[in-house]
């Protein structure tokens, strides 16, 4: 992404968490990835999970165990329409994963794209909570606002445990 935005004619801005990135190889030519385009990496059942950043590490194990979908949106503007969308006409549940604050985030602009579209599809929107957050390892702080594996699919599964429940 580094590499797109300094290829990319008009501004660009890169968001990356700091410390480094799990099992990911350097390669000697940075090829731009190209720019408001998703990456499916898991094709599942039921649930779609859009991951953004740092969370895809926790969207893999989580997608695997619920035999969900796994995308990531490696951009947030612009944001991957056409596969949001086709990720909603195809699935019952979307959930966007992003360590941001979710008002006004990632989540924000999916929900937008759902609505201005009348989809019905349901949507769990994951992410930091409006508030002051302690410095720490990301790790721990993202554990603790429930972005971790376990949390991700704790809330997964409530919400479809309540669903159910209607």
């Amino acid at each position: 992404m580094l590499s797109a935005a300094y290829h990319h004619a008009g501004p660009a801005a890169v968001r990356y968490p700091r410390g480094t990135g799990p099992g990911v190889t350097i390669p000697e030519h940075l090829e731009p990835l190209p720019i408001g385009q998703a990456e499916t990496r898991r094709r599942g059942q039921r649930i779609a999970l859009l991951a953004f950043g740092s969370l895809n590490t926790p969207a893999a194990d989580v997608a695997e165990r619920l035999d969900a979908t796994h995308i990531n949106m490696r951009s947030i503007k612009p944001l991957d329409r056409e596969t949001v969308l086709e990720a909603a006409r195809s699935h019952e549940l979307l959930v966007t994963l992003e360590d941001n604050v979710i008002a006004g985030g990632a989540g924000s602009a999916v929900n937008e794209l759902l609505a201005s579209e009348m989809l019905p599809t349901g949507i769990l929107n994951l992410g930091l909570p409006d508030v002051f957050i302690e410095h720490g390892k990301p790790e721990e702080l993202l554990t603790e606002c429930g972005l971790d594996a376990g949390g991700i699919e704790a809330a997964i599964r409530g919400r479809l445990k309540a669903k159910e429940a209607l």
